[in-house]
């Protein structure tokens, strides 16, 4: 082992929180880009809109196989491959000549970037568990979410010096320089004795207790349903600020970093507040505060006046930096001897559902905000809905 993670928790939260940004680094580096790429390859919306979707379907099927390798095999081998195989997706996808050819990469480099995702998770899971789980997940809000503050702006910036093929070719760097440091620095939470021997039949019958697990599932599908609403704003609110409301990549970069920073302001309160209150009580009141905002986005958005947008959905996306650290820890709490699988089936979970908004809103128009703070607002219903019902029992 390269050194004693438990002394070093700062060192391990930055790697843990490079490993999991590379998700949001995918998604909303090109997000400024997306009205050239359109222009680019002589697409419609919806089309270029497709390769969000592809990428997040593609980071479910990437934690649905890597989360059960990582239960048999450990965690330092499947995210130095899945990283390694990242970064060549990457590139190609930086050589793409046409629409539909970026979306099919883009599902391989969602593949490979799920690694990351289910790894980082199930690392902290290895070790914390329970209100000390929650305020982990809460202080690698501080990582994960500086990526989409400088997620935008990279793009933006790259944007000014070279085409929207730099950004791939930036995110395919930052990657290889992140292989070095775990390679370096990562080292193994599952000891060999705790690893789970059994194979596909092992894997399976882990899958079928967990989706028969009404906590576990209402977790998870309250989660995905509230991150079906963060993809319709990372899908349409490029279109709708810029085209909409004439907002210049580097303005609207500004904006996106704004909400990402209001997410990290909710996450470290959370991580405060997490010490004397439980976690589903700070989980269902995100959910609340998200479905008010969610509302008061759809009657800014009627009104067609850019701050009764920007305000609500600045609230929305904050309320994220609460739900998704408690949400998280809440559905691995039960499940430490799986803890891998159980981490992959929740976020394939969150992507799968996530991965239908993007395109919603396309297909509805992109230059009204309407489309989009409609499906804000239903997947915030759901949510809460979702989580009322289903995990009603679970004791926080």
């Amino acid at each position: 082992m390269p050194y004693d993670i438990r002394r070093r928790p700062v060192a391990l939260l930055t790697l843990l929180g490079a490993l999991t940004a590379i998700g949001p680094l995918s998604a909303d580096t090109y997000l400024p880009a997306l009205p050239v790429i359109t222009d680019d390859l002589s697409a419609a919306p919806a089309r270029v809109q497709l390769s969000l979707t592809t990428c997040l379907i593609g980071v479910a099927l990437g934690q649905l196989v890597s989360g059960p390798l990582s239960d048999r095999w450990g965690r330092r081998g499947p995210v130095l491959a899945g990283t390694a195989g990242y970064v060549l997706i990457t590139l190609a996808c930086a050589a793409a000549p046409t629409a539909e050819v970026l979306a099919g990469l883009r599902l391989v480099q969602g593949v490979a970037g799920g690694v990351g995702v289910v790894v980082g998770r199930t690392v902290v899971r290895d070790l914390y568990s329970g209100a000390e789980a929650a305020r982990f997940f809460s202080r690698l809000l501080i990582i994960f979410g500086v990526a989409p503050i400088a997620a935008p702006v990279l793009g933006a910036v790259v944007l000014r010096i070279t085409s929207w093929r730099g950004i791939f070719v930036a995110l395919a760097v930052i990657a290889t320089l992140l292989i070095a440091a775990l390679a370096r620095w990562l080292p193994e939470t599952l000891p060999v004795e705790r690893r789970n021997p059994d194979g596909l039949a092992g894997t399976a019958r882990a899958a079928r207790s967990l989706v028969t697990d009404r906590a576990y599932l209402g977790y998870a599908l309250t989660q995905g349903l509230a991150f079906a609403g963060l993809f319709a704003y990372l899908g349409g609110s490029s279109y709708v600020l810029q085209d909409g409301f004439g907002l210049s990549p580097t303005t609207y970069s500004m904006v996106f970093g704004a909400n990402a920073l209001g997410m990290i302001v909710l996450g470290q309160l959370n991580a405060r507040l997490v010490r004397s209150r439980a976690p589903r009580t700070l989980f269902v009141g995100a959910l609340v505060a998200g479905l008010v905002a969610a509302g008061l986005l759809v009657a800014g958005a009627a009104t067609g006046e850019l701050w009764l947008v920007l305000v609500p959905l600045a609230g929305y996306v904050s309320t994220l930096g609460m739900l998704m650290p408690n949400g998280t820890a809440l559905a691995l709490e039960d499940h430490a001897r799986h803890a891998g699988t159980a981490a992959a089936l929740l976020g394939a979970i969150q992507s799968g559902i996530g991965s239908l908004a993007a395109p919603l809103v396309g297909l509805a128009g992109t230059t009204s905000a309407v489309p989009m703070a409609l499906v804000i607002v239903a997947a915030a219903t759901l949510s809460l809905t979702a989580v009322l019902t289903l995990a009603r029992r679970r004791p926080g």
